[in-house]
């Protein structure tokens, strides 16, 4: 069973502080999330993040 994503985010919440922070792992981060409100998978999300797949859905969740 998929886990639902918050419905008060969207992409452009997303990606517009991805673009304006300085750090890049949390820019890498946000765009892994703005990918799965895309449509993308998790898996995607996770390869387009660097990240590992249990900290897409951990991230999605706070």
């Amino acid at each position: 069973m998929p886990i639902p994503l918050r419905a008060d985010f969207d992409v452009g919440k997303l990606r517009a502080p991805a673009q304006q922070t300085k750090d890049a792992a949390k820019a890498r981060r946000l765009l892994a999330l703005a990918a799965i409100y895309d449509g993308a998978s998790r898996t995607e999300a996770a390869r387009i993040g660097v990240v590992t797949l249990q900290m897409v859905v951990l991230q999605g969740l706070q």
